[in-house]
């Protein structure tokens, strides 16, 4: 595709003007008309009623870092999360969480759960909740020891992928025959045979690479109603439209770097990012660092699933 096909837009201000550490994970809840995302270095929960706008925006502090966020079927007060130390059921009103699943076991060192965190996550049309693992940056720096896992209706955990090191975006083709996920560093999206009554993955190879002239890593992303994939380009400011086919098709640009994970709510993209890495080298990236944006796309985001809790 020429360069003058692609489509696109420029965000020259935040929706939201906000100083997050790593702002991760942007919700949408429909029913509500409610967005949350997190911030997971500093252990926030944000809401905004997108019929009121900015000024209605609620935090909560939690009580442990929070990757990832889902709905469960049949609640209305709690979430289910990816934390410090596996997944956890959060209490809406109160922040507090409540461990339901370890990750890490005998087959681990005894202090592999103080050094890692999840990172992102997804739930399947099955209700089964997938989930990255990653080395906590505040405690060491992130190596291949991540794993990719997923938890079952019933509770039962698997470990999917191993030798992973900074797991991001998952998500699954319209006709659920196919899933992606991404490893920031190694600048792959990669896509899977994906069966959708076992959960069980295969064939692996690469969808996407995100090269020198992107300017930075894949990070998270969301897919549309017509199957293309969104995805934030940590480092280089910006969000990518990929075509089923594996092509950039639009180019979302931001003024900030470190753009982390885009959401869709309606036919607009809410965007998180994070604190910029290198303020000295990059000044004109700080003034909006850590906020949240939106841009108007003209689709849907493909539909949210919920965790079937037994």
């Amino acid at each position: 595709m020429a360069d003058t096909e692609i489509k696109r837009w420029t965000v020259t201000e935040p929706y939201l003007k906000i100083d997050c550490g790593l702002g991760e994970a942007p919700f949408y809840e429909a029913n509500i008309n409610h967005l949350r995302f997190v911030d997971i270095i500093k252990q926030k929960l944000h809401v905004i009623d997108l019929s009121k706008g900015p000024s209605s925006l609620k935090t909560f502090d939690l009580d442990t870092a929070v990757g990832t966020t889902g709905n469960i079927e049949g609640s209305e007060d709690e979430l289910i999360v990816g934390a410090k130390y596996g997944y956890a059921i959060l209490d809406r009103k109160t922040g507090k969480h409540k461990l339901i699943k370890e990750i890490w076991d005998d087959r681990d060192d005894p202090d592999k759960g103080k050094r890692m965190r999840f990172n992102d996550g997804a739930i399947d049309t099955a209700g089964r909740y997938w989930a990255g693992a990653m080395n906590d940056p505040k405690v060491k720096a992130p190596t291949d020891e991540g794993v990719l896992f997923r938890l079952d209706p019933d509770l039962k955990l698997h470990r999917v992928i191993e030798k992973v090191t900074i797991p991001n975006g998952i998500g699954w083709s319209a006709d659920d025959k196919t899933m992606f996920f991404t490893d920031s560093p190694t600048g792959n999206i990669f896509k899977f045979d994906y069966d959708a009554a076992t959960g069980d993955i295969s064939n692996r190879r690469v969808f996407f690479h995100a090269d020198e002239e992107n300017g930075g890593v894949p990070d998270g992303f969301a897919l549309d109603a017509d199957g293309y994939l969104w995805t934030a380009v940590f480092g280089a400011g910006k969000v990518l439209r990929i075509s089923p086919e594996g092509k950039i098709v639009g180019e979302i640009l931001l003024p900030t770097r470190c753009i982390t994970c885009p959401g869709f709510a309606g036919e607009d993209l809410f965007i998180t990012s994070a604190e910029e890495e290198e303020p000295k080298k990059y000044p004109e990236s700080t003034k909006y660092a850590g906020s949240l944006f939106k841009v108007h796309v003209g689709v849907e985001g493909s539909p949210i699933h919920k965790f079937r809790r037994p």
